[in-house]
């Protein structure tokens, strides 16, 4: 196996991301006719990787976007509810 699979958590969407990388790097475009040409090629792409990885940032444009998004909501009480205008409170 060519890289270490964590089991849970924010790594796993990382590693995942990074077997996805090598894999479309190491397979696409061949015929393998043995597990042998598979290991070597996906090898192959380990090193290429590694000579010069793709740097990963967390966050990006989806997260400023769902921030964006929250900031519309107007929260209801305690609740996970949300509304998407203020609510007026009765003075009291």
């Amino acid at each position: 196996m060519p890289l270490f699979t964590p089991l849970g958590g924010s790594w796993l969407n990382m590693a995942e991301s990074i077997q996805r990388i090598i894999k479309r790097r190491g397979l696409d475009g061949s015929c393998p006719t043995n597990p042998e040409d598979i290991m070597h090629w996906l090898e192959n792409a380990a090193e290429g990787w590694n000579k010069d990885p793709t740097p990963f940032v967390w966050g990006g444009k989806r997260a400023a976007r769902r921030h964006r998004a929250k900031e519309r909501h107007h929260k209801v009480g305690g609740s996970g509810a949300y509304a998407l205008r203020p609510i007026k409170r009765a003075a009291g």
